[in-house]
Formats: C-alpha cells, sequence, structure tokens
C-alpha cells in the first residue's frame, strides 16, 4: 500500500517533525529502495494506490501493476484489496519498513501455509504486514473496532479474524516520526533536500 509522494499529503505525522518537502522526498526514496529489494519471481508485486487519481502518476515504476485503494479509512481500504483480489494467499505491506526484504516477504508466505492469517508486528503495536491465506472469503468482522494509529492496532485486528489460526512473524520498525528515522537499522537517512 503506497501514498503517492507529494508534501502536505504523505508522512503526515514525519513531516509535521521534519517538514513536508524533506517527508514526501524521504517517501519517495524509502519506496524506490523498497520495490527495489521486493522485486522477485516467487510473488506478483501490485501497487495499491492513494490517492486513487495517483493511479497514473509517474512515480510509479510503469512495470508494476496498480489499483486503487479506494475510500474509507485504512480497515475498509484493505479489506477492499484482500476480498477482491483473486483466490489464494495475498500480503500486505506499508512501504514504510526501510528494512523490508524478500526473506520476510517468502517467510510470510511461508506461514500461511499452516496459518489463516499472519502478521508482521511493527515496534509500535501495528503491523507492517497482513496476510491471509484466503482458502474462504474474510470475514465480514475484518478490521472491525481497530483502533489505528494505536498500540492496539495488531491486538484488535487479530480479534477482529475470530477462529482465525495466526502466525507472526519478524518485528520490523516503521516510520512515523524524525525519531524513527535515527534508529541504527535504517539504511536510508534524512539527507536530502
Amino acid at each position: 500500500m503506497v501514498k503517492a509522494p507529494r508534501p502536505g499529503r504523505v508522512k503526515t505525522r514525519l513531516a509535521r517533525d521534519i517538514g513536508s518537502i524533506r517527508a514526501a522526498w524521504w517517501m519517495r526514496h524509502q519506496l524506490r529502495a523498497l520495490l527495489r529489494r521486493l522485486r522477485d519471481p516467487r510473488w506478483e508485486l501490485i501497487l495499491a494506490v492513494a490517492p486513487d487519481t495517483a493511479l497514473l502518476a509517474a512515480d510509479w515504476p510503469r512495470d508494476l501493476a496498480r489499483v486503487r485503494q479506494g475510500p474509507g479509512d485504512l480497515g475498509a481500504r484493505m479489506a477492499r484489496l484482500l476480498r477482491s483480489a483473486p483466490a489464494g494467499p495475498l500480503c500486505i505491506v506499508g512501504a514504510d519498513i526501510p528494512s523490508l526484504t524478500r526473506t520476510h516477504i517468502a517467510r510470510a508466505f511461508r506461514a500461511l501455509g499452516r496459518a489463516d492469517a499472519v502478521f508482521g508486528p511493527a515496534e509500535d503495536g501495528g503491523y507492517w504486514l497482513i496476510g491471509l491465506a484466503r482458502t474462504a472469503a474474510p470475514p465480514a468482522t475484518l478490521f472491525d473496532d481497530v483502533r489505528w494509529s494505536t498500540p492496539h492496532a495488531m491486538a484488535d485486528t487479530e480479534a477482529s479474524l475470530p477462529g482465525a489460526r495466526i502466525a507472526r512473524v519478524d518485528r520490523l520498525a516503521d516510520v512515523d516520526e524524525a525519531a524513527d528515522l535515527l534508529r541504527p537499522a535504517l539504511s536510508l537517512s534524512l539527507h536530502g533536500p
């Protein structure tokens, strides 16, 4: 899931700390690096783009398929993606995870071989990945009552999957605020414009 890297429209919490132009610059470069790292013949990489009007923007690699995220909160947009894709395992990842690699994605797909759902926990209580085996339709309760952008987001989402066998993979850090950029594990810095 990606947002067009436009000042004032992307990474708004980070922008409060470093300014909207620098936050958009960081996201643009993070996204390019992430897409290079995640390309792999074992899966199809599709960009779920927001806003919908940015579907044809020059920001995206021309060779990657793109779909609109559509309206609604994060849960409504992810649920739409999980319900509309062809049957089979599907993982959704955020674009603001600098340490995310193909190995992490492969591990998540392997976990779906023995689980109904998989989560990649984030250090802040949220998650950088959700995947569903999709051997059956996702439950109608999926993403109900999730407190987004809180330490409860992952637990709330897991609770919206009653009876599901849930696996967890690596805990990774996302970037929401300037302090997140100072973690030693992050490979992209704030240097730029």
